[in-house]
């Protein structure tokens, strides 16, 4: 069975480091990479924009991109449970009845998220339903060590060829090498909010949804100037 890539996240909104960490696993796994957005992460504030119009920006940042799609199954599931949250471990237990549980599976996260993940519900066991796929950042954080529960569980789990994850289903962490852009949602909505420019830190059509529907400050920064 080929391995399925889920890349979660608000994407609030989607910029060009996300699609850059999008493009360099599907480059190194030469796997369909699924952008899945979150709708009420429970681990930060509330986000800039709603789901419906974070996932509508995804579609336009990955028009015409091979190997990247979007993938709405923890907004349908939240909706559908009338809950709100996102919690990856969830998110697992309806992937795993979808598709069993022999099929290989990844979560992609950023560097930084892996380290956070013993902040995650029941994280110690989101490494019995997926394998990790861990992109880098500039600076390398992997590299200054793991906190001691996390080095503790991630022990003898690091692989070094993506083939390796197609032979299990679930438990071994592929460390994603390749240098990505250091953009963030926050600094991206702060300029934004702020009047300096920010359209060059995510795709155009996206600049233009934001612009269209005055998210993050836009409206606001408009009316003051009229």
């Amino acid at each position: 069975m080929k391995l399925r890539v889920y890349y979660g996240g608000t994407f609030d909104p989607v910029h060009n480091g996300h699609l850059a960490i999008a493009r360099a696993a599907h480059a190194a796994l030469d796997r369909t990479i699924r952008l899945m957005p979150a709708a009420d992460p429970p681990h930060r504030p509330p986000p800039g924009a709603d789901a419906r119009q974070r996932a509508a920006m995804l579609d336009l940042a990955v028009a015409g991109e091979a190997g990247l799609c979007v993938d709405r199954l923890e907004l349908r599931r939240a909706f559908e449970s009338g809950e709100g949250r996102s919690y990856s471990i969830d998110t697992l237990h309806a992937l795993r009845a979808e598709y069993g549980p022999e099929a290989p599976l990844a979560l992609l996260v950023g560097a930084d998220s892996f380290l956070g993940l013993p902040t995650w519900k029941d994280w110690r066991d989101l490494f019995t339903f997926a394998h990790f796929v861990v992109a880098e950042r500039p600076g390398n954080p992997l590299d200054d060590g793991l906190p001691p529960e996390l080095a503790a569980i991630a022990s003898g789990r690091w692989v070094s060829a993506p083939s390796d994850l197609e032979t299990a289903p679930a438990g071994r962490i592929f460390r994603l090498r390749q240098p990505l852009h250091d953009e963030s949602a926050t600094e991206i909505r702060d300029l934004i909010a702020s009047g300096a420019p920010w359209r060059d830190g995510v795709p155009a059509a996206v600049a233009d949804y934001i612009e269209r529907h005055h998210l993050y400050g836009h409206e606001s920064r408009r009316s003051s100037s009229l």
